[in-house]
């Protein structure tokens, strides 16, 4: 595959970014903690193979505090104690909507995540697993190639 952009969606369609962008924003307005939303968006993006928000979504967390070793774990979520039930209820809804022709949402996963969220949080979790799927598939659609800096690569190529 070739790794040149199609297009970028930020020039080409300012509004429909704009739209998104207010949605993000009532998001991270909703009181559901960011670093949970931030697990969110990189379980989601790590099953959709969206290399551009798996790469902005890890830097940001580490930016606000995330260890290096849950964002290297998060993929193996269900067998590390580094995950607490409330996270594994958020992870597990995550994956389930992000692979919803396959899983159907049951009802069990929804039972779990009222054990750990009251209505609202679960809305704007379900919100941000949305928004980060659609993101992922505009940038997979479009062929957005995240940045690269000094910090991404492998030491023996740093220097």
């Amino acid at each position: 595959m070739t790794l040149t952009p199609r297009q970028n969606i930020f020039q080409t369609a300012s509004a429909g970014v704009k739209a998104m962008m207010a949605v993000e924003g009532a998001i991270a307005s909703s009181g559901v903690d960011h670093s949970l939303l931030h697990l969110v968006k990189l379980r989601a993006s790590q099953i959709n193979g969206c290399s551009f928000c798996i790469h902005m979504h890890a830097k940001e967390a580490v930016k606000q505090g995330e260890s290096d070793m849950r964002i290297h774990l998060l993929n193996a979520w269900r067998e590390s104690p580094l995950f607490n039930d409330r996270e594994r209820a958020a992870l597990a809804w995550t994956e389930t909507l992000t692979t919803v022709s396959e899983t159907g949402a049951p009802d069990a996963l929804y039972e779990e995540l009222q054990r750990h969220f009251n209505e609202t949080e679960i809305a704007y979790l379900t919100f941000q697993i949305g928004a980060i799927n659609l993101w992922n598939r505009l940038q997979i659609g479009l062929r957005a190639i995240h940045g690269v800096d000094a910090t991404d690569k492998p030491a023996a190529q740093a220097a």
